[in-house]
């Protein structure tokens, strides 16, 4: 039985003029997707964009060519693939993974540059504000640093006795060390510990299940970084064997057998990518297209997953969930 609520993201016009030059005389643009992940891993991520340009008239092959580069989780390809894209003049690079914005920053400041982070945008450098970016560059931010103590919380009421908290983080990821904090502040002040690991490949996620198990850690949370989420099911699978409850950040891990999930709707956002991009093909300028984030969070209970793990899930808890799967 499914029980869902929708979630909707604030999106707020700008209007201005961006001069496309030369490249809006071909007959069909060209724009870039610059991922970090692999076009198997974000298939639906990818359809989504394509749902966002064809609300703004632009359809992948009949008016519209789009050049994607993966970088396949390896970070240091991001700078050459960037590059490569931009030697296809494409009119508009967007991005995907909080990696691929800054590579795709370093890499021009004249071609707009539309991104999807879960970094702090201002804070990287990447727009001059939130509500007027100021350059090149504007896009979506899935406020991955904010939620963590968030994600902490509800994991507690779900496993009020836990005294151990774990968190799996990719030290590669540029929010990371920012997420970790946040998660460190939120266990502190309920009174409870913190374990963090530090992943960067499929071995070292299981030597963290194995620290894990010895360290007694009560209960684990996933911070949000596109490696982790492409190792989801690995991640998963670990977590039911060795019987830790543990949260995740998108819903797709809560529906392959995952305890609890809670963050933003990466597919609405990445719609919002392409919406964006198809704006900024008719015109607009990206210095005035304010960077978006999401104003609701999605909530998903796997009462399977919970009754596997002797886990009972709260009343409150349960009301609160966007979809509860059984």
């Amino acid at each position: 039985m499914t029980m869902r609520r929708r979630e909707f993201i604030t999106l707020i016009g700008g209007a201005a003029t961006w001069p496309l030059a030369a490249r809006a005389q071909q007959a069909m643009p060209v724009v870039g997707f610059l991922g970090v992940r692999s076009a198997r891993v974000d298939a639906l991520l990818v359809a989504a964009i394509r749902t966002g340009l064809a609300e703004t008239g632009y359809v992948e092959g009949r008016n519209l060519r789009i050049e994607y580069r993966w970088a396949e989780g390896q970070i240091d390809r991001l700078p050459a693939l960037a590059g490569d894209l931009l030697g296809r003049r494409v009119a508009v690079l967007m991005t995907g993974g909080n990696a691929a914005a800054p590579a795709a920053r370093a890499a021009t400041t004249t071609i707009p540059i539309v991104f999807s982070t879960g970094g702090a945008p201002v804070k990287d450098g990447l727009v001059a504000s939130l509500s007027q970016p100021g350059g090149n560059l504007t896009g979506v931010t899935t406020l991955a640093r904010e939620l963590g103590a968030k994600r902490l919380g509800l994991l507690q009421e779900l496993v009020p006795k836990a005294t151990t908290f774990g968190l799996l983080a990719n030290p590669d990821d540029a929010s990371a060390e920012a997420q970790a904090r946040t998660v460190e502040e939120g266990a502190r002040a309920i009174g409870r510990q913190l374990l963090v690991l530090k992943v960067r490949t499929e071995d070292e996620i299981d030597a963290a299940f194995t620290r894990l198990v010895q360290q007694r850690v009560s209960a684990l949370l996933v911070s949000s970084d596109a490696f982790l989420r492409s190792r989801g099911k690995q991640i998963v699978q670990l977590a039911a064997r060795h019987a830790i409850p543990t949260m995740y950040t998108v819903r797709e891990d809560a529906s392959v057998g995952g305890l609890i999930s809670y963050g933003t709707n990466f597919a609405d956002m990445y719609r919002q990518v392409g919406i964006y991009a198809g704006r900024i093909l008719k015109g607009e300028n990206p210095a005035d297209l304010p960077d978006m984030q999401p104003t609701k969070f999605e909530l998903f209970i796997n009462l399977k997953a919970a009754k596997a793990l002797g886990l009972e899930v709260p009343p409150m808890l349960l009301a609160r969930a966007d979809e509860v799967i059984e």
